[in-house]
């Protein structure tokens, strides 16, 4: 049963067909389950859809159809919201823009104490997907868009705020593999002409709500960073930009200086050896689920 599964895996250009046979094999009740689990994967559904979970920075995150499946990349935004923790007093309120699943606030949640941690989504499918990850964890969950969804006594209070907002330009939308252009929201995927809509727009509200000396951290791609860090310097922020060849994944991270300092707040780089998944540099058509190499990411 196992040789079937992974030919038909591998015949429909799943590079990993052995792992994701196990997987399926092991999640199907019976045979009559696992051939349609098969037949949808080979049809081009995501993996994680199928299972209803991805892993993600070492747990396994409840997902949902039509819910966008946390990339392997975005690991490195978590990684670096956990470097700033110690930084801020605690309870540290700690809050997920454009939150999905929910996965980027469950690794917080997972690895940090002290945390007070609000996520937010403009889906009801991935708002009640990220419910069932964060409320058990003591995660609070709202819905809207962006800080309108929001409670307003978090303004001025937020020591750290992860924003992983769509960000492939629209015009990139069809060159993307089907498993993400067919079965997660466009809304999770369009970021406006250039991919920074969403960044304009965080940059622009975010010094409300962070507490002094707070910190947003925007995920973006290598193409991308430039724009995303011009973005927080102009709106005031201290800005670093970190990149992980390992993940393939870039985050600018913007820090909320003194109004004496603002004028002067300075741009700096900083390279990160070490974490290479989808969709860097301009290329969407890699941009796949946590998985690389799977149907239609050739």
């Amino acid at each position: 049963m196992f040789d079937r599964v992974v030919t038909a895996l591998r015949s429909a250009g799943c590079v990993f067909a052995e792992d994701e046979a196990r997987l399926l094999l092991a999640e199907a009740s019976g045979p009559a389950q696992l051939a349609a689990n098969v037949l949808r994967r080979v049809e081009g559904v995501p993996l994680e859809h199928i299972l209803g979970w991805a892993e993600f920075a070492g747990l396994q995150v409840l997902v949902a159809p039509g819910v966008f499946v946390p990339r392997r990349r975005t690991g490195l935004l978590v990684a670096e919201a956990l470097a700033l923790l110690p930084d801020q007093p605690e309870p540290v309120i700690v809050v997920d823009l454009c939150c999905g699943s929910g996965a980027v606030a469950a690794a917080i949640l997972h690895r940090a104490t002290g945390v007070e941690m609000h996520a937010a989504d403009i889906e009801p499918a991935a708002v009640q997907c990220a419910r069932r990850n964060l409320e058990p964890l003591g995660g609070h969950v709202h819905a809207g868009d962006l800080f309108q969804a929001l409670p307003r006594v978090l303004k001025g209070r937020v020591g750290v705020l992860v924003v992983n907002a769509p960000y492939v330009p629209t015009e990139a939308i069809p060159t993307m593999p089907p498993e993400a252009r067919l079965h997660e929201p466009a809304a999770s995927l369009d970021g406006g002409p250039d991919g920074l809509n969403f960044h304009r727009r965080v940059a622009a509200e975010a010094h409300e709500w962070l507490a002094p000396g707070g910190s947003v951290l925007i995920e973006t791609s290598e193409r991308q960073a430039a724009g995303t860090s011009g973005l927080l310097a102009q709106a005031g922020f201290q800005v670093n930009t970190v990149r992980s060849e390992e993940l393939d994944g870039t985050v600018v991270i913007g820090t909320a200086v003194i109004a004496t300092a603002v004028a002067g707040a300075a741009v700096t780089a900083t390279v990160v050896a070490g974490t290479a998944a989808d969709g860097a540099g301009g290329d969407w058509s890699g941009a796949t689920p946590a998985r690389e190499g799977c149907p239609g990411s050739a």
